[in-house]
């Protein structure tokens, strides 16, 4: 079946952050220079002319664009400054949109204001509900951590896994992909070392700090939801439990601080041409962090009960966290990359026929 060309692919790849990429000559050198290019994966350069061309399915079917960590290497090289990094983190924005069922993923990285009228909604939910309960800091406790327990159920059945099996299509199934099942049981260590360590992106060159800070704060922000959810930090009385809430929590917010310096300095080429949901991303992680400290905190002196704001502050940011920006946002990067090195695994071993 020949390509289906999109001639209107470059402007709408602008709306997801694209800089520039037009003035690409193909001469090579983003490859040249990145440390992850092979003979096999020959990238950013072969996704520049896909979306030059407007090859929308081509695009969709690959999963290159999970593969780039963006050391930044190839924009800063680039003798054009046509941005081949930055437009692949534009194009894994737009492979979000085209993965998620629901389309507001594609709507809230084109238009700020529609991601900003459902961050306002949600801020209003939250005072609807603390108003419903009267302001008792007990219930309001008793419901957020049911809140916690529900959201992460309801975006992992209803949002995560229709999205993964929409990805798992485009990319494997559709161009023509047949493997068997057993495959996809002897490969799952791929996912797991990817998901909890982004082992890849330590092979980028000058990238090993960067990879650490991330490691760190993926631990930190996992044990942190384990320990909130589910050993009920909030509300214990067991010391380690406080202990590891507190250092968790302190982790967060420090490499959260460190990440967004960068992009306020914008010294490293990642952090020159951040969008909003670059900046909602780190922001809002930082303020979980601070955020589920001070609470904690204001439990320990027992000072909460005259400072309820905190906890509507903190549980307003962890729903806007848990309903727009987990699902809708840019934290879906960490998933679908780790699916998609999963991906890579599988067909190396089952090419499409």
């Amino acid at each position: 079946m020949a390509s289906r060309i999109n001639p209107k692919f470059s402007e709408e790849l602008k709306k997801y952050g694209s800089v520039n990429f037009n003035a690409c000559y193909n001469c090579g050198t983003c490859t040249a220079v990145c440390s992850l290019s092979t003979t096999d994966d020959s990238f950013p350069r072969e996704m520049v002319r896909l979306s030059a061309l407007g090859l929308e399915n081509e695009i969709k079917e690959s999963l290159k664009p999970w593969e780039c960590y963006y050391c930044g290497e190839c924009t800063t090289h680039c003798p054009q400054t046509a941005n081949p990094g930055e437009l692949m983190m534009s194009l894994r924005r737009w492979l979000t949109a085209q993965y998620d069922w629901t389309g507001l993923s594609g709507l809230f990285y084109k238009y700020l204001p529609a991601f900003l009228t459902a961050m306002a909604l949600v801020l209003a939910g939250v005072l609807l509900f603390a108003n419903s309960v009267n302001g008792e800091l007990e219930k309001m406790l008793h419901f957020g951590h049911l809140f916690e327990r529900t959201a992460i159920a309801t975006v992992f059945v209803v949002i995560f896994i229709p999205n993964l099996l929409r990805m798992w299509y485009f990319t494997v199934v559709k161009p023509g992909g047949k493997v068997p099942l057993k495959t996809y049981f002897t490969a799952l260590g791929e996912l797991f070392v990817h998901m909890f360590t982004q082992k890849r992106a330590k092979e980028c060159d000058d990238n090993h700090f960067r990879w650490l800070e991330h490691l760190i704060l993926v631990f930190a922000y996992l044990l942190l939801l384990f320990t909130t959810v589910f050993l009920n930090w909030f509300s214990t009385g067991n010391l380690f439990v406080i202990i590891l809430g507190y250092l968790e929590s302190a982790f967060i917010f420090i490499i959260t601080v460190d990440f967004v310096k960068d992009r306020i300095q914008k010294k490293k080429t990642l952090s020159k041409n951040s969008g909003p949901s670059d900046w909602f991303f780190v922001i809002w992680l930082l303020l979980m962090g601070l955020t589920a400290f001070l609470v904690r905190l204001s439990i320990d002196l027992n000072i909460l009960e005259g400072n309820k704001w905190l906890y509507l502050f903190h549980i307003t940011v962890l729903a806007q966290w848990a309903l727009l920006i987990v699902p809708f946002g840019k934290w879906t990067h960490f998933l679908y990359r780790s699916f998609a090195m999963y991906f890579v695994k599988i067909k190396s071993v089952y090419p499409a026929q």
